[in-house]
């Protein structure tokens, strides 16, 4: 599953890659945050994936946490209007995968 959640974290890059330019462009600070937020999602994954299981636990803690950071960012940017909920729609389908497969990891 680690493996598997690794691969999905930096899809997720893949998919915001077109959104930030356009975040930027209003808001300079909340498309840093989700940069940010997004690189901490794939490299607290990648960090716990060969961590001991207490310090594998927190970092896909982090991980989860960040990626719940990434889709309230993806949120704020289209309540503001910088693009269409429509537009997120890839991204925010892999970050609920994400967090559904962090909550297991971090349960079992």
């Amino acid at each position: 599953m680690a493996f598997q959640v690794g691969l999905l974290s930096i899809e997720l890059i893949e998919a915001l890659r077109p959104l930030v330019p356009r975040i930027k462009r209003s808001d300079k600070s909340l498309a840093d945050q989700l940069v940010r937020a997004a690189s901490s999602v794939a490299l607290n994954i990648g960090e716990g994936a060969h961590s001991d299981p207490g310090n594998r636990k927190a970092r896909f803690f982090t991980a989860a946490g960040s990626a719940s950071e990434v889709l309230v960012a993806l949120r704020v940017a289209v309540a503001w209007g910088y693009f269409a909920e429509r537009d997120t729609a890839e991204a925010s389908a892999l970050l609920r995968r994400i967090i559904a497969i962090l909550w297991k990891l971090t349960r079992g």
